[in-house]
């Protein structure tokens, strides 16, 4: 009987020992249900005002879980400012200029402290924040999976190397998401988040003028659509033009749909990047072609890819920690 007693309390101790650590080290959840009950209607109120002021702040926000995630898994690493001895992800090739909505994130935190000092990861707000951009842009709901602890560190370099360039053809895209785990078509699904959001000039130029250096534009483009552009983006490029925006989804913007697919299937896809996933035959062409006609199976496993996504890499337990600003560990690096 002593020895069964033992047991038990050994059993005790390492579910205490568990629940100090954030649940074995595992995502869940309920993670904040007792430490900070109302964080993600913090957030949710967070998302809604920026939504408010600037109707592409969602995607802009989408975009940073993104981001984050395929550069040293979700740990925030994204938001950590330059200092005078450090660089970090923001002015990467592919953030610099590109990413945005920082300035929600450090609002929403503000608020977090207030209630819960200490205790609400950045790394969980943005994770909590690419949920609430999509179901506020008509998207389905997920239960988002928490306890992620944030970075004391950036990648650069990594930030260069993994995130995928709009002028990638499907090889690469493919490449670029398996290395962080996840599957082609994982791929497809996700990139359906550019059913929301806008573009620069120069992320998809190339394609109107300089195709794969052929001095010609892209044979895929729809005509319409070509014109449209190139009067939106000059070849030859007036100070600020470059910096012009188009839709990613020029039927429906700011609404969280299917449409994306179908554009890419009448040749209005923006991107490289996009529009490759359906002149490329095979497996690519295929999902596209069934989120084209089922909006309902696009909604579905887009919430179980952001799931999986979440899931890159997180730091638990007692990696990391959870900066009280968001720009900066709190060492101040």
């Amino acid at each position: 009987m002593k020895s069964i007693s033992a047991i038990c309390l050994l059993c005790c101790m390492l579910l205490s020992s568990c629940n100090l650590i954030h649940g074995c080290n595992k995502l869940k959840h309920n993670f904040y249900e007792e430490t900070c009950p109302n964080a993600e209607s913090i957030v949710l109120a967070g998302v809604k005002k920026a939504q408010h002021q600037e109707a592409r702040l969602p995607a802009s926000l989408l975009r940073l879980h993104f981001h984050d995630c395929f550069v040293q898994g979700c740990d925030a690493s994204i938001l950590l400012d330059d200092t005078t001895n450090f660089k970090g992800e923001k002015t990467s090739v592919p953030n610099n200029g590109s990413v945005r909505g920082f300035e929600v994130i450090d609002q929403i935190k503000s608020e977090l402290e207030k209630t819960c000092s200490g205790v609400v990861s950045c790394a969980d707000i943005l994770a909590i924040i690419a949920r609430d951009a999509v179901v506020l842009s008509g998207g389905k709901a997920w239960k988002v999976l928490l306890g992620r602890r944030d970075s004391l560190t950036a990648n650069r370099t990594a930030s260069n190397q993994f995130i995928p360039p709009p002028t990638s053809n499907v090889t690469t895209l493919i490449a670029k998401f398996k290395a962080v785990g996840l599957s082609a078509k994982d791929m497809v699904t996700l990139s359906g988040a550019h059913t929301i959001g806008q573009a620069r000039c120069t992320s998809f130029s190339q394609r109107l003028y300089n195709q794969s250096g052929t001095a010609k534009p892209d044979p895929t483009i729809n005509k319409g659509f070509l014109q449209s552009l190139q009067q939106l983006c000059p070849q030859a490029a007036s100070a600020g033009s470059s910096n012009f925006l188009a839709p990613l989804d020029l039927r429906t913007p700011t609404h969280f749909d299917n449409r994306y697919y179908l554009n890419l299937q009448a040749g209005k896809g923006l991107l490289n990047s996009d529009e490759v996933l359906y002149t490329t035959p095979g497996f690519t062409r295929k999902y596209v072609t069934k989120y084209g006609c089922d909006q309902e199976e696009f909604l579905d496993s887009f919430r179980k890819s952001m799931i999986k996504m979440g899931n890159i890499k997180p730091l638990t337990g007692k990696k990391g920690e959870i900066r009280h600003n968001c720009r900066f560990t709190n060492s101040g690096l």
